[in-house]
Formats: structure tokens, C-alpha cells, sequence
């Protein structure tokens, strides 16, 4: 398998180059939706979501997103989304994480494309070691090797890592053999009626036997009853994302404690 290869050069940005709006044909801006630990009551990390500064959803927002802007893209998204946390204050919230969507296939090397993301969380004062990195599944990766050196080198930066989708895309358990992330977040599709559901519940189950034996942090997505949010508590699923606890926030944080 191959890496893709860009249409147009590839030059390494920097924070400024990223912000600049003309480095791309349109603007975005981002939602922020908490995933709560629901041990301590608070959140536990807050996912930036793109979206249209006239409110155009994230599906909108990607469907301008080609090969000849995918590289300066993904580098803008992260650098709005620590510019954005930061002036919300995310980075008063104890032990608060800001969790940043990335694309593989615009990612060129690893080492050269974390530039603008060290260097906003830099400007902006954010501490570099709560940007957690997710990887969506259902994204197919052009190469394995690729990704896992991605994630190597995130690690070494002291990056968090995460797999997001899990069990809704390309790779599946495979993707676990190759590397083992920080948190792997378990797609909202198995977590559904897990309450009434035998099938989810196995399924489930194993997801969160694997992960404990890996020391691998899991997050359960789409939690929408309080009935799926307690059965997942009786797996020890302490880290929960969806819309019965909030929706995503425009340019805001939903649930940040008032005193922060």
C-alpha cells in the first residue's frame, strides 16, 4: 500500500501560515462537545467538531475538502481548535483535554506536521499534553505502517492518541494489533439499546476486555438514554460522549463547571 501523494508541494506551516484565511478557499470554525467522566462529574475531554462560521454542518464543512487542500486543512483545524479552547478557557478545567479529529492521508511526516499544532499550543498556552489526537475508522488509511508511525510520534511528543468509530470502520481489531492508543472511543452504532440488546452487550464487553488488558482508556459514543449510560457504568465504562449529558456547543463549551 501507499501514502497518499499530495497534488500540490508539500511545505511544512507554521501556527501564523495556519490562521491566515487565504490559505484555504473558505473559513470554518468549531463545536465543542464534552465526553464526561462520570466517576468525578465533570468533564473529561472536550472534542472539537468543524463547522461552517454561517453554521454549516461538519458534512458541509468536509465536502469542500479535497486533495489540493486536505494538507492545509487538517493543519487549520487544529490550530482553530487550540485557538478556540484556549481563549473558551478549556485549559482551566482540571485535567480537561481537548480532543482534535486528524487525517492520516493529509498527514505528509509526522514530525514536520505537528509544527503548527506545538507551536499554537505555544501561543496560546495551552499545555501541549492534553491535546489528545483521534483517528476516525471509518476513515481508510492508504497505509497501516503509515498511521502507526503517526501515532509513534505523537507519543513521543507527549500527545494523547485515540482510535474514534471504533467498530464502525475499515480496520476493526486489526487496527489494535498494529498500535495501541491511549483512548479508543467505541462507535454510538454498538452502543444503541445496549440495555436490551444481547448482541451489542457481548460485542461491548469484549471491546472493553481487550482494552483493560491493554491499559487502553474507553470512551462510549452516542450515549442517549440513561438507561445505556448506566449499563455501560456496570461495564466500568467511566468515560461517556452524547446528547444525554450535552449537544456540541458553538464556539462554546457545554457543562464547563461556571467557576473555571
Amino acid at each position: 500500500m501507499t501514502v497518499t501523494i499530495f497534488a500540490q508541494p508539500f511545505e511544512p506551516m507554521g501556527c501564523q501560515s495556519c490562521r491566515d484565511k487565504t490559505q484555504l478557499p473558505f473559513d470554518f470554525t468549531m463545536a465543542f462537545q464534552p465526553i464526561m467522566d462520570l466517576e468525578l462529574d465533570r468533564p473529561f475531554a472536550y472534542e472539537a467538531l468543524v463547522r461552517g462560521v454561517d453554521g454549516e454542518s461538519a458534512g458541509t464543512v468536509l465536502s469542500w475538502v479535497d486533495d489540493t487542500n486536505r494538507y492545509r486543512f487538517d493543519q487549520a483545524c487544529r490550530v482553530k481548535a487550540i485557538e478556540l479552547a484556549s481563549r473558551l478557557g478549556l485549559a482551566s478545567l482540571p485535567d480537561c483535554r481537548l480532543s482534535i479529529n486528524f487525517l492520516p492521508n493529509a498527514v505528509y511526516r509526522a514530525e514536520t506536521c505537528i509544527r503548527a499544532t506545538m507551536e499554537a499550543a505555544e501561543e496560546f498556552d495551552f499545555p501541549h499534553n492534553r491535546i489528545m489526537f483521534e483517528v476516525t475508522e471509518g476513515e481508510q488509511v492508504t497505509s497501516g505502517a503509515h498511521l502507526k508511525s503517526i501515532f509513534n510520534e505523537y507519543r513521543r511528543q507527549g500527545l494523547i492518541t485515540a482510535i474514534d468509530d471504533f467498530g464502525a470502520g475499515y480496520a476493526g481489531l486489526n487496527m489494535l494489533v498494529q498500535f495501541q492508543p491511549h483512548v479508543l472511543k467505541i462507535d454510538m452504532e454498538l452502543i444503541r439499546s445496549i440495555d436490551q440488546d444481547p448482541v451489542r452487550q457481548a460485542i461491548v464487553c469484549g471491546i472493553v476486555l481487550v482494552c483493560q488488558r491493554l491499559s487502553i482508556d474507553i470512551v462510549a459514543e452516542g450515549i442517549e438514554t440513561p438507561a445505556e449510560s448506566a449499563y455501560l457504568r456496570s461495564l466500568g465504562v467511566r468515560y461517556q460522549q452524547g446528547y444525554l449529558f450535552a449537544k456540541p456547543g458553538w464556539e462554546s463549551l457545554p457543562l464547563a463547571p461556571r467557576h473555571a
